[in-house]
């Protein structure tokens, strides 16, 4: 079987230096290249864990230039765009260039470079408005578990999105073209709403249940590669487990077999 051959932009980032590492790990199966701006790491990656993209395996770019990607796109089978300012707080003019026109740029170079399939990552902040105003999800936000019933419905991925901050609304943008992509350009277009994934210092004990481990990021990025092609559009939230999770996940494992090998322990 022909090995697929994939590319990572913000390789060097949290998520990228992971997905990068796990699957350069499975040579038989993928055949992985790294872009980012520059070479050096984000400060939420741990030495330990830092992609080693060789240098005839990484472009540099900032993905402000659609001829520039399209070039590096020649041939790629997929695209993992995990690039973007990953902050809740970051100001207008990093989201505009970063994750609205940078993301633009990707999927118009993924379309010209004839591109099977985009993996997004989106985030949990698209709906993090609904989580903070609305109980039980309130509740859970703030720590208050004992408040929170037994059962309660999640938030799937068909309820309507909400975000609190413009870090979310870019991230609903980007939603937004991979829909109108996966129509019109003929492209699998898969989004992932990611929690916070934890670095080798933080996890297994996060202070919030919406997390997802390094592992599990990994492992669902990989199914979403290998995903068939009839998959056109869909939207996953991507999270480790937890007796607190207030999104649903299991459209995830319907579509894809996704199963959490990690749970989220609680801090007391």
């Amino acid at each position: 079987m022909a090995t697929k051959p994939i590319l990572i932009t913000g390789v060097y980032g949290l998520v990228g230096s992971c997905a990068y590492r796990h699957l350069a790990e499975k040579p038989d199966l993928f055949d992985v290249y790294g872009m980012d701006r520059h070479r050096e790491p984000s400060a939420r990656v741990h030495p330990k864990e830092l992609a080693k993209v060789p240098e005839d395996r990484f472009v540099q770019s900032d993905l402000s230039n659609i001829d520039e990607l399209v070039k590096a796109f020649q041939g790629m089978d997929a695209v993992i765009h995990l690039a973007g300012d990953p902050n809740a707080d970051a100001t207008w003019e990093s989201l505009r260039k970063n994750n609205i026109e940078g993301t633009f740029n990707v999927f118009e170079a993924a379309k010209q470079s004839g591109v099977r399939r985009i993996i997004y990552a989106s985030s949990i902040h698209v709906s993090f408005g609904y989580y903070f105003n609305i109980e039980p999800y309130k509740s859970i936000s703030e720590g208050r578990y004992e408040q929170v019933p037994d059962s309660f419905k999640r938030i799937t991925t068909s309820d309507p999105t909400w975000p609190f901050f413009p870090y979310g609304a870019s991230k609903i943008f980007g939603e937004s073209l991979a829909r109108m992509h996966s129509s019109q350009s003929g492209m699998s277009c898969i989004c992932l709403r990611l929690g916070g994934v934890q670095s080798m210092d933080d996890f297994p004990q996060p202070i919030v249940p919406n997390a997802c481990s390094r592992s599990d990021v990994s492992h669902l990025i990989e199914l979403c590669i290998q995903a068939p092609y009839t998959l056109r559009f869909e939207i996953f939230y991507g999270l480790s487990n937890s007796d607190y999770r207030w999104v649903d996940i299991e459209n995830a494992a319907e579509v894809l077999g996704y199963v959490p090998e990690d749970r989220i322990r609680l801090k007391d």
